[in-house]
């Protein structure tokens, strides 16, 4: 018998933050899964960390990784008919993660979940805003709408059998994989009871960088959208804003100010530089990636659940 899910790792240098991921999916109440670890090209002891916990490894050199491509090695490589895809510096908080993530396949109009994200103690404060804003505290089912991210996702392994993620994409191949899911009359749901934490500790180099890729795919993907430069300075400026208004009520303004000021410009910069670089838009869709919410009202980031969280003795962020 087939396992009930497949869960495909994306890795490179995580061996600071493998094992707790490992140890997230150890204490799920889905116990028959089987874990693939794509490794491209790591020289720390990730992939033995991995092995010795039971995963299998399928290894890409750096020069052919995408993010599409490695997503599309390891579901070759996968048994199950629900592939769960997860970032390897993320972590579930609950022990029902997987549970919660593949429910909603016994609906089979469901293609794709994706599941809640929050940020660590080190996450920098927009980073934690972003996370409040896309993943909010209400289940979505259905979405109306492609945004997801495969940090904490799933799919059905049959519609991944007619339609690969897009290897030549720099990023937002979920995006792609989602709008097609759409487009041929499958839908996503999103579900905030699966939580994870996702550790990201980027310079401002490495934000900038990332969000150019996305800006660069995101042009690929929807080729009349443009991103001017008044573009930049209206949500630098409206999304520095916002931010600094939850600082304030955090009685944070001031220990804030610059690091939500830097992330604020490199992000947008960076978005900025990638469609220089590289079907019309919904406005839903595009709230869903670029804009502050709308409402000035700091959103609940507290947790509403009767499941107690996972107890982790390691001291990783």
């Amino acid at each position: 018998m087939s396992p009930v899910c497949s869960i495909v790792i994306r890795a490179f240098n995580e061996e600071s933050h493998i094992s707790r991921l490992l140890d997230g999916i150890s204490h799920q109440t889905v116990k028959d899964v089987q874990i693939i670890l794509v490794d491209s090209g790591s020289t720390d002891r990730t992939a033995q960390i991995a092995h010795e916990r039971g995963a299998e490894i399928v290894s890409i050199t750096p020069k052919e990784f995408t993010f599409g491509r490695s997503l599309n090695k390891g579901i070759a490589q996968a048994k199950a008919p629900i592939i769960v895809i997860a970032s390897a510096h993320v972590y579930p908080v609950y022990p029902d993660w997987l549970s919660k993530m593949t429910d909603f396949f016994k609906d089979p109009s469901i293609a794709l979940v994706y599941g809640k994200q929050r940020g660590s103690e080190s996450s920098q404060f927009s980073e934690q805003q972003i996370f409040i804003h896309w993943y909010g505290e209400t289940t979505q089912n259905p979405q109306d709408h492609p945004f997801c991210n495969n940090a904490n996702a799933a799919i059905r392994k049959s519609l991944w059998d007619q339609h690969h993620y897009d290897e030549k994409l720099p990023g937002l191949e979920d995006l792609e994989w989602a709008k097609w899911a759409n487009e041929n009359h499958h839908n996503i749901a999103y579900c905030a009871e699966a939580e994870i934490i996702h550790v990201h500790d980027e310079s401002s180099k490495g934000i900038q960088n990332r969000y150019m890729r996305e800006g660069m795919a995101f042009k690929q993907i929807y080729p009349h959208e443009q991103f001017h430069l008044g573009d930049l300075i209206r949500l630098v400026v409206t999304n520095s804003t916002s931010d600094l208004r939850v600082a304030l009520r955090q009685k944070k303004f001031f220990k804030e100010l610059i690091s939500i000021l830097r992330f604020r410009w490199f992000q947008f910069y960076g978005t900025y530089i990638g469609y220089q670089r590289s079907g019309p838009l919904t406005w839903r869709l595009k709230q869903s990636f670029y804009y502050p919410r709308n409402s000035g009202i700091e959103l609940s980031n507290g947790n509403q659940r009767d499941v107690e969280p996972i107890e982790y003795k390691d001291n990783h962020p």
